[in-house]
C-alpha cells in the first residue's frame, strides 16, 4: 500500500477550510500565500493521483490579490470538470470532442464562487460521469492518495483524491448516482449530497426527465459541509425547501434510525456489513433509536435506474455533433458510454414505465422517512476495488456487473430526490476508509448535519496524515 499527501508546514498547514478562514481573517496567513501553497501542493501530488484536468494557476494568483467577497474568499478550491468555470474548458472526461473555454460561469459555478472560493482549475471525472471510477482511457486512472493501486472512486474521483491528500481543503463534485459519497467513502471524506433543487444548477439538469444530479462538495470536516451549504443559502435559496441554517453542533433530539445492510438488489461484503453494525451499536450508545430493517426499495429500482442512466448516455451519444460541435467523435467513446446507449437503444420500450415509476419514488420514501428519521447503510458494498477493476475499455458487460456490485447503495437518493451524506466512520481491515451513509427525507439536511458533528465527536475520524 503507497500513501501520498502534501500536508507540510507551509501557509495551508493542517487547516479545513473553516480554520482557514479563521487564519487568513486574523492575518496568520495571507491569502497569496495560501494559494501559492495549494498551487504547490497539488503539483507534489498530481503526478501520483492524476486528479486534475485544467490548471488556471495564473487567474487564481491574480484573483489572490483582488479576492471577490464571501464567507470563503481566498479559500483554494477545484471544480469538477463537467460544470462551466468562464475562461476554462469544460471536457467531461472525454476524448470524443475537443472543447473551448466557455463564456460564461454556468449557474452552479456563478453560485459556487460567490461564497469566495477561489478555483485553481478543474479536476479529472470518468467519461461524462457514467462510471463509480474514473479511469481515463488515454490519460490513465485517478488514484486514490490512501493507496496508489486503488481507484478514488467515482466521477468526482479528482476533486476527493486533491482534498483528501491535502492540496486544497474543499473541492466541487456532483452526484448523479452517488459521485459525492462514493469518492467521500473511498477517500476518507465527508460528502453531502443535498436535497434535490437545494443548490444552483446548470440548464441541462433542470432538463432532465428525472432530475437525478445535485451538486454539492467534498470535504475533510462536518464544519465544512455545514459552513459551505449556510453560505450557498445566503447566494440561492430554493423556497420551497426549509432553511438549513447555521448548523454547527450536534442535535439534542435522539433520532428513529433503520439500517441496511442490503442495498438495491444487491448485499454487501460480509466484512461491510460487519462495520455497519458496529456503527449502528455506536448510535445506540448515544442514545438513538436504532432498528436494523429491508430496503424499502421496490424489485423494480435497479433495472429502471439503469434504463434511465443509459438514457441519459443514449442522448448524449445521439445529440454529440449538436452538443459539442464539428469536432465529434462518435469512435472515441469508452466501452461503458457505448454500452449504455445499446442498453437503452434495445429498450426504450420501456423507459416510458421506468421513469414513470422512479418519479413515483419520491412518495415511497416520504412513506418511509416518516417512520424513520435516518436510515444508515454502508455507502459502498465492498471494499475499494483496484485500478482497472473498472476499466471502461473492458466488455460492457464485465464493467456494469462490477459496477452494480459495487454501488449497490447510493443511487436510491438520486432517484428520491432526498439528501444523503457520506462519513468516514469505519477502517477496513486492509486500512482503507470504508464510509457509512445516512439519509434523510427531503429538505432535511440539517438533521444529517446535526447527527455528522454528533458521530464527528463521538468517534473522531483520522485524515491522511493521521
Amino acid at each position: 500500500m503507497t500513501r501520498v499527501h502534501a500536508f507540510g508546514d507551509d501557509a495551508l498547514g493542517t487547516f479545513d477550510a473553516v480554520g482557514l478562514v479563521a487564519a487568513i481573517q486574523e492575518g496568520e496567513v495571507s491569502i497569496p500565500e495560501v494559494i501559492d501553497a495549494a498551487i504547490a501542493r497539488t503539483e507534489r501530488v498530481a503526478p501520483d493521483l492524476n486528479a486534475v484536468a485544467h490548471r488556471a494557476y495564473d487567474r487564481a494568483r491574480v484573483e489572490a490579490w483582488d479576492p471577490r467577497g464571501g464567507f470563503f474568499a481566498g479559500v483554494p478550491t477545484f471544480v469538477k470538470d463537467n460544470v462551466d468555470v468562464r475562461g476554462l474548458p469544460t471536457q467531461q472526461g472525454c476524448d470524443a470532442y475537443t472543447a473551448r473555454p466557455a463564456a460564461l460561469d454556468g449557474d452552479f459555478a456563478r453560485m459556487y464562487l460567490a461564497t469566495g472560493l477561489v478555483p485553481l482549475g478543474k479536476t479529472q471525472l470518468s467519461e461524462f460521469g457514467f462510471s463509480a471510477a474514473a479511469e481515463h482511457p488515454r490519460l490513465g486512472p485517478v488514484r486514490s492518495p490512501w493507496d496508489l493501486d486503488r481507484s478514488a472512486g467515482a466521477s468526482s474521483a479528482g476533486s476527493a483524491a486533491l482534498v483528501a491528500a491535502g492540496a486544497v481543503p474543499i473541492a466541487h463534485a456532483n452526484d448523479g448516482g452517488g459521485s459525492i459519497r462514493i469518492p467521500a467513502s473511498v477517500n476518507g471524506l465527508v460528502g453531502l449530497k443535498p436535497t434535490r433543487d437545494r443548490l444552483a444548477q446548470d440548464r441541462l439538469t433542470h432538463q432532465m426527465p428525472v432530475r437525478i444530479v445535485a451538486d454539492g462538495v467534498l470535504t475533510r470536516s462536518v464544519r465544512d459541509t455545514a459552513a459551505f451549504l449556510r453560505e450557498a443559502e445566503l447566494v440561492y435559496r430554493e423556497l420551497r425547501l426549509p432553511p438549513i441554517g447555521d448548523i454547527t453542533r450536534p442535535g439534542r433530539t435522539r433520532l428513529r434510525i433503520a439500517v441496511h445492510t442490503g442495498g438495491i438488489g444487491r448485499r454487501s461484503a460480509p466484512e461491510v456489513e460487519e462495520l455497519t453494525r458496529k456503527v449502528a451499536h455506536l448510535l445506540e450508545e448515544l442514545g438513538h433509536h436504532v432498528e436494523e430493517v429491508p430496503h424499502p426499495a421496490p424489485a423494480t429500482v435497479p433495472e429502471d435506474f439503469l434504463l434511465y442512466w443509459s438514457f441519459l448516455a443514449m442522448v448524449t451519444v445521439r445529440s454529440g455533433r449538436r452538443t459539442f460541435g464539428p469536432t465529434w467523435r462518435r469512435d472515441q467513446l469508452d466501452n461503458l458510454t457505448l454500452g449504455l446507449e445499446r442498453h437503452c437503444r434495445r429498450r426504450l420500450h420501456l423507459l416510458p414505465r421506468a421513469i414513470g415509476r422512479l418519479r413515483r419514488l419520491g412518495q415511497v420514501s416520504a412513506q418511509f422517512h416518516s417512520r424513520y428519521d435516518v436510515a444508515l447503510t454502508p455507502t459502498l458494498a465492498h471494499e475499494t476495488p483496484l485500478v482497472g477493476h473498472l476499466d471502461p475499455t473492458a466488455p460492457y458487460e464485465q464493467i456494469m456487473e462490477r459496477l452494480l456490485d459495487w454501488v449497490a447503495f447510493t443511487p436510491w437518493q438520486n432517484a428520491t430526490g432526498d439528501p444523503a451524506v457520506s462519513l468516514p466512520l469505519a477502517t477496513t481491515a486492509s486500512g482503507l476508509p470504508q464510509g457509512m451513509m445516512f439519509a434523510a427525507g427531503a429538505g432535511r439536511e440539517a438533521t444529517l448535519l446535526e447527527l455528522a458533528h454528533e458521530l464527528e465527536e463521538a468517534a473522531p475520524w483520522a485524515w491522511i496524515t493521521g
